[in-house]
C-alpha cells in the first residue's frame, strides 16, 4: 500500500510537469514564430515477484512474469517544428520563412543563435536587429537614405536611395537548417541554441534546396492548437484526480489494517 502511494505521487508528479507545459504553451499562443511542446512519459522500474519459467509447487512452470511497476515519469519535452500560420502585417522588416531554416542571430557573447521570429528593426546605426536589438548574421545595413527596400525570396535586401533610379543589393540573407531541430536548446526570447543532439548547422540561401522561402510583409505565428492544448488539459486534469484517488484508497486500506484487532 506504501508503494501503491509513491507510484500514484510519480503519476501526480507527471501531471504537473504536464500541465506546466501546456501552460506554456498556451501562454505563448500568439508569440511570434514559438513552437509548442508535447510532453512524453515512460513508466518507470520494475520489481519482479516471480519470474516466467520458474517452478510452481506442483513442479510445472510459471509461464508468465509477476511483476509491479513504480509509476511513470516525463522523458521528454520535445518542440514541434511544425509550420505555423503565415500572418500577413505589411511591414516592410517583418520576414516569414515558409519551410525549413532558421534566421542566424548574433548574440552579445558573439555566439550564434537561431530564430523562427522575423520580426526585425533597424538599430540606430542601419543594422538589421531583432526586438532585443541583436543583429542577424551575415549583417546587413540599411543606408540612411532608403525610401524603398525590398527583400526577396531568396534573402536578397535590395535598397532604393533617395534621388536614384536604380535599387542597389545591400546583402542577403541566410538560413540555417539543423538535422535534428527537436535537439535545439531553447533560450528564451524566441531563440535557440545549438546542442549536440542538434547536429551542426547547416547554412545555406532561402530557396536553395533543403531552405524554405522568406517572404517579406509577413510573419509566422505560434503553432500551438488551442484546442488541442485544452483537451491535453482535460485528460491531464483527470489522470491527476484519479491517481490522488488512489491515494486516498491505498491510505484507507493502510488505515483498516492498522485497526485491525486481535
Amino acid at each position: 500500500m506504501i508503494r501503491a502511494m509513491r507510484t500514484a505521487a510519480s503519476g501526480m508528479y507527471a501531471m504537473e510537469f504536464f500541465i506546466d507545459t501546456i501552460a506554456n504553451n498556451l501562454a505563448n499562443v500568439n508569440t511570434t514564430g514559438f513552437k509548442k511542446s508535447k510532453v512524453e512519459f515512460q513508466d518507470i522500474l520494475y520489481q519482479t515477484q516471480r519470474a516466467a519459467g520458474t517452478s510452481t509447487v506442483l513442479g510445472a512452470q510459471n509461464p508468465i512474469d509477476v511483476q509491479v511497476g513504480y509509476g511513470v515519469q516525463a522523458v521528454s519535452s520535445q518542440k514541434l517544428f511544425e509550420q505555423g500560420d503565415i500572418t500577413q502585417t505589411e511591414i516592410p522588416l517583418d520576414l516569414a520563412i515558409r519551410g525549413n531554416g532558421f534566421f542566424q542571430i548574433n548574440q552579445p557573447d558573439g555566439t550564434l543563435a537561431y530564430t523562427r521570429d522575423g520580426t526585425f528593426k533597424v538599430s540606430a546605426d542601419g543594422i538589421l536587429v531583432t526586438s532585443d536589438g541583436f543583429p542577424i548574421e551575415p549583417q546587413i545595413v540599411i543606408p540612411p537614405n532608403v525610401t524603398d527596400l525590398h527583400i526577396g525570396q531568396d534573402g536578397m535586401v535590395t535598397v532604393l536611395l533617395a534621388g536614384e533610379t536604380a535599387p542597389q543589393n545591400v546583402g542577403q540573407i541566410e538560413l540555417s537548417k539543423f538535422i535534428n531541430p527537436a535537439g535545439l536548446k531553447s533560450l528564451g526570447r524566441n531563440l535557440y541554441g545549438f546542442s549536440p543532439t542538434s547536429g551542426q548547422p547547416v547554412t545555406g540561401s532561402p530557396g536553395a534546396p533543403g531552405f524554405g522561402t522568406v517572404s517579406q510583409g509577413f510573419v509566422e505565428a505560434s503553432n500551438v492548437d488551442v484546442v488541442s492544448e485544452m483537451i491535453n488539459m482535460i485528460l491531464a486534469q483527470r489522470a491527476y484526480e484519479i491517481n490522488s484517488k488512489t491515494i486516498r484508497v491505498a491510505e484507507e486500506m493502510l488505515s483498516t489494517a492498522n485497526n485491525l484487532k486481535r
